[in-house]
């Protein structure tokens, strides 16, 4: 057990863990072609994947074909930052043999040290914060996982953590290619295959919790604000390189990914699977895409030449480089898989001919690229194309220019894990809270009470951050490791100050082992003891939920109600449930703190406790944001990207990809909380609701303008929400659908006008007989409020 008046302060806050003491040891590695064995493994593993031997023999073949010589006098052109990038390219290419180009067109090259060409790795991660940094570790940011990020609904925010993200990216970097002579190992590049766009259209779905929720639109927003504010401004270089992922229709689910069929109705691939990737390379023009694990139409995504040649580069004209997931090129072809093509150089070479350029574990050796050139699969000239595209990602990032030419590089390589970007962390923590219910229980009044009760295992950070399976939840999924972390149990004994004690004790299991599925005595004993524990204390914090152990990416989960990373049911675990219900029968009030990258149903829980707090994953600074937000010191504001519903009942089955009855745009019963909604510790009035125009073309935009005032008495953001919705449409439309939204801050007392606008072609939906975009004439209403189901002012639009 825990008292509060044990904790000894240590910096930066009393009770901290501190990462920069502990003593860090490299996992070992794993082999076998399961992606998340190799996550788990690398996590802390310097090298990498150890890169695949070249056949001697295609080596001998083809070298003295190919080889230009390399330059004995002077500086080569494409060292030269004063020749056009195109000569640079192929003056490069010209000075590669064979196998050095097929080395250059998997993830993990060897490089060319014969003609200067450092090795690189392009597999690096920052999906809410430079991840997997090698041992010994370098310390970064961490700020909440990407569905807490989605749940601040602010895009100015996203695009400055993005851009902290991509300054930390560069002072790793900077470091570590400075000590290695130019080489860089996996996780210390500057290509990073974030942010991941995928519709949460499922809430079983592990790896939900990486996406930006259930909403086209808002993902699309946000995706945007992260490419734009990773890869920079500058007209000359990437900061970081942006790579939307995983293209396309991926979501779950995790047991049987690489063989999987995922192949939606036109309309829902047009109109769900589809836009948010859209706007990545139309409008954030993202320098890479992944192609994804799945199939569609029976077509493994990764040489798929309608995702990856007609639709992403004729259509969009996307113009970076497509990379496969992990070992998908691989799994074009094996048996339990795919099972596509015969052989691995088959593989290669459809997905290098569909536009697939970069191999993440491809093979460049007779077994795979080299193999297809000498059985005419696949032709030199096509290698050239797709290497081409590669290799301008490197020179992109001023990788091959003095430093002196490239404001990015000048970036210190102190500038990680810094004080300014912890404050920024918290920013974002705060933002991310989503106040799902609260009877007027908050915020906590410190001076009515003496003994707080903090129970769960959410609230305690664990201290072995070299242990996946002891990672705090805090860090979610494909996490950094941050210098220090504030623990949610650390931010309430900080909070609560020196008059009031706070206890703490595990509470329950987070779920019952496989094959328990009714209370096990042992635990009801366990019970027992919390709730005589309870009745000792004024007040119960129960920090609950799920945790990054049990949904995540493909893994083993040896829990009732979890299968390989995913959930096969959606319902808070048995033993939480129960303890909740004897900690409300003992008359003392429990508030609940649920954290988890994914909507939980616990409408119980919903209906008998005073107060529930959704707190995600919210990174190195959330046991603060937690705690502010409880004590009234931060009136929260986050809103939902994903709908709670009441039970698993409600959905459909998991492994339909049919958006029919799910989501807010398609669910026809009542969800528990509903995308959009969040409470604040203040109240605020719409008024004035109207358009700038009454009719419109499909070609114009329009100007939606509210008056919202904070008519109650404390300061606060509120999240402004315009929904549309079709009125007497000739074909099947959402019930509605988002279209604009805006965050901001209102003092209390006063009113602020509140404009949004967005283009008429928001609109659009496919239609089917014309395999187009069409935005139908007609009659609409524009829904203005605080969320999907609190719909304030209504205005009417006839779009001409």
């Amino acid at each position: 057990m825990y008292q509060a008046s044990s904790i000894q302060p240590t910096a930066p806050g009393r009770g901290d863990v501190d990462f920069r003491t502990m003593n860090f040891k490299p996992l070992p590695s794993v082999a076998g072609v399961l992606l998340v064995t190799l996550l788990l493994a690398a996590f802390w593993l310097g090298t990498g994947c150890s890169p695949a031997a070249e056949n001697p023999s295609a080596g001998a073949l083809l070298t003295a074909q190919t080889a230009a010589p390399a330059a004995s006098t002077g500086i080569p052109v494409w060292r030269n930052p004063d020749k056009p990038m195109s000569e640079r390219i192929d003056d490069l290419i010209n000075s590669m043999t064979l196998p050095e180009r097929a080395d250059q067109l998997r993830e993990q090259t060897t490089g060319a040290p014969r003609i200067g060409l450092p090795g690189y790795d392009y597999w690096n991660e920052c999906l809410h914060g430079v991840a997997r940094s090698p041992v010994p570790p370098y310390f970064t940011t961490v700020f909440p996982q990407a569905i807490g990020l989605a749940a601040m609904w602010d895009t100015n925010t996203v695009n400055t953590i993005a851009d902290v993200i991509a300054t930390e990216a560069r002072a790793i970097n900077r470091d570590y290619t400075e000590s290695h002579g130019g080489n860089s190992i996996q996780y210390t590049g500057l290509n990073f295959w974030t942010p991941n766009i995928n519709i949460f259209r499922d809430p079983r779905w592990g790896r939900g919790q990486e996406t930006y929720g259930e909403d086209p639109f808002l993902t699309a927003r946000l995706a945007v604000a992260f490419i734009t504010g990773l890869q920079g401004n500058d007209p000359n270089y990437y900061k970081a390189l942006a790579c939307a992922k995983h293209f396309a229709v991926h979501s779950g689910p995790e047991a049987g990914r690489y063989g999987f069929d995922a192949t939606p109705a036109e309309r829902d691939l047009y109109e769900t699977y589809l836009p948010q990737f859209e706007a990545a390379v139309r409008e954030a023009h993202v320098g890479a895409v992944m192609a994804a694990y799945n199939s569609i139409s029976n077509v493994p995504c990764v040489c798929n030449p309608f995702l990856l040649t007609d639709l992403l580069r004729k259509q969009w004209g996307f113009d970076g480089h497509v990379v496969s997931d992990c070992g998908a090129i691989n799994h074009v072809f094996e048996p339990g898989a795919h099972h596509f093509t015969p052989d691995m150089a088959t593989a290669e070479a459809l997905s290098l001919k569909a536009g697939c350029d970069l191999g993440c574990w491809g093979d460049p050796t007779t077994n795979g690229i080299l193999g297809a050139l000498s059985r005419k699969l696949i032709t030199e000239a096509e290698i050239r194309t797709n290497l081409t595209r590669v290799l301008a990602a490197r020179f992109k990032l001023g990788m091959f220019d003095p430093p002196s030419r490239v404001k990015y590089a000048q970036i210190p390589t102190t500038q990680r894990d810094t004080p300014a970007n912890a404050r920024l962390a918290l920013d974002a923590a705060r933002k991310s809270m989503v106040l799902l219910k609260n009877d007027g229980i908050l915020p906590l009044d410190r001076t009515k009470l003496k003994k707080i009760l903090v129970l769960g295992s959410n609230a305690f950070a664990q201290s072995d951050p070299h242990d996946w399976r002891t990672l705090p939840m805090q860090l979610g999924e494909y996490n950094g490791i941050p210098s220090h972390l504030v623990s949610i149990l650390d931010g309430i004994a900080n909070m609560a100050g020196t008059n009031v004690s706070v206890t703490y004790a595990p509470g329950c299991s987070m779920a019952y082992s496989t094959g328990i599925t009714n209370s096990a005595p042992s635990e009801l004993a366990y019970h027992s003891n919390m709730v005589a524990l309870a009745q000792s204390n004024d007040i119960v914090i129960y920090v609950g939920g799920l945790s990054p152990r049990l949904e995540n990416e493909e893994s083993v989960v040896p829990f009732e109600g979890f299968n390989g990373g995913d959930r096969t049911v959606i319902e808070l675990p048995n033993p939480q449930h129960e303890l909740l219900r004897d900690l409300q029968a003992t008359g003392k009030p429990v508030i609940f703190v649920n954290c988890s990258g994914s909507a939980v149903a616990f409408p119980w829980e919903a209906e008998h406790l005073p107060a529930i707090l959704q707190a995600w994953y919210p990174g190195q600074e959330g046991g603060t944001a937690v705690a502010e937000v409880l004590f009234g010191e931060f009136n929260p504001a986050g809103r939902l990207p994903v709908t709670f519903y009441r039970s698993t009942a409600d959905l459909p089955s998991f492994t339909s990809y049919s958006m029919a009855n799910r989501t807010y745009r398609y669910f026809t019963g009542k969800p528990l909380y509903a995308f959009g909604h969040g409470l604040s510790y203040t109240k605020f009035d719409y008024a004035s609701a109207k358009a700038d125009k009454s009719e419109a073309a499909a070609t114009e935009s329009v100007k939606v303008s509210v008056d919202v005032k904070n008519s109650g008495g404390r300061g606060g953001d509120e999240v402004v929400q315009v929904y549309f919705r079709h009125i007497n449409s000739a074909a099947a439309q959402p019930n509605q659908a988002l279209c604009g939204f805006q965050r901001v801050a209102i003092p209390p007392g006063e009113t602020k006008t509140i404009d949004i606008s967005f283009p008429i072609q928001q609109f659009r939906y496919w239609d089917v007989s014309k395999h187009a975009y069409v935005v139908e004439a007609g009659k609409y209403e524009l829904l203005v409020g605080a969320a999907s189901d609190d719909i304030r002012q209504k205005i009417p639009l006839i779009v001409k």
